[in-house]
């Protein structure tokens, strides 16, 4: 499995929607269509600012969790935003490869 920060930002249809059915049943539907891709959520959270909702969910990988957020942002209800995550063993396993790179104007 695979772990991802989702952001949500909330048109203002989609608020009124919140509004209406309340912060819990959004997190239960959420939380409802991550599993039936065989996925987990983490923590589901609200916030004030830029960002309506952050989301942490485990998934099986980057296909299924495209899958998810399409069909969300396709509701046009809320623009969300995927964030891949790397465990510090994932970055101690990318730091032995070796990389041929030429920088811009190199």
């Amino acid at each position: 499995m695979a772990k991802y920060l989702v952001t949500a930002n909330y048109s203002a249809e989609g608020i009124k929607a919140v509004q209406k059915s309340g912060g819990t049943s959004r997190s239960d539907a959420v939380r409802s269509a991550v599993e039936g891709m065989g996925g987990t959520v983490e923590s589901f959270h609200f916030a004030f600012g830029d960002t309506d909702a952050f989301v942490l969910i485990d998934m099986p990988d980057n296909i299924s969790t495209a899958a998810l957020a399409l069909a969300v942002s396709a509701t046009g209800l809320a623009a969300v935003r995927v964030i891949v995550l790397l465990t510090p063993a994932e970055i101690d396993d990318a730091i032995k490869w070796q990389v041929d790179y030429t920088p811009p104007g190199g």
